[in-house]
């Protein structure tokens, strides 16, 4: 596929199923990954892996941290919350490890692992994958980011479900950039 193709063409996949990448797959895509824009080089992701068994380990720490947020949700949205693990075969939660640096602001290096996270899915997408990018009150949440081994002060950007497509997906409609761009003149 075309760089500018795979760009243009990734669409949110609305089904995943089996298989997901396997590893020689993943290894790319995580290749590609991180090959992100990143001031400074500091690497400040990390790429933590939900798949097999682990997937419903995961369904019920969203069903444990949804309760705790709110202590009087139903058992049907618990049961909604703990099934979003099963989306699709292969979860990868993107992370900023976030630290202080005299140079390098916070924001830049959310932006890199921001940046990785695009580069999984155009990969994905890239070798016939199907990814969609989620987030939700569990990105934010500092029990999930415990759980999944990660500081207080780190930012997960994103959990990306990846799959192949239960079905081919509709082209990405055409959107004009020119309705987003604007010269400056300096005026």
């Amino acid at each position: 596929m075309q760089a500018l193709e795979n760009l243009t063409s990734r669409v949110s996949a609305g089904g995943l199923v089996e298989p997901p990448p396997d590893e020689a797959a993943l290894k790319q895509i995580l290749g590609a990954a991180v090959a992100a824009p990143d001031h400074g080089r500091l690497r400040p992701w990390t790429f933590i892996c939900i798949r097999g068994a682990a997937r419903a380990a995961f369904g019920d720490l969203l069903a444990e941290t949804l309760r705790a947020r709110q202590p009087d949700v139903g058992a049907d949205e618990v049961e909604r919350e703990r099934a979003k693990a099963m989306r699709a075969p292969l979860i990868v939660a993107v992370a900023a490890l976030l630290k202080e640096h005299p140079k390098i602001p916070q924001v830049e290096q959310l932006l890199a692992a921001g940046a990785a996270a695009q580069n999984v899915l155009l990969a994905a997408h890239a070798l016939g994958f199907g990814g969609v990018w989620k987030t939700g009150a569990p990105a934010y949440d500092a029990a999930v980011k415990q759980a999944l081994g990660l500081q207080p002060t780190d930012a997960i950007v994103g959990f990306l479900y990846l799959g192949t497509l239960a079905k081919p997906l509709p082209a990405r409609p055409a959107v004009d950039a020119a309705a987003f761009t604007r010269d400056w003149t300096g005026a």
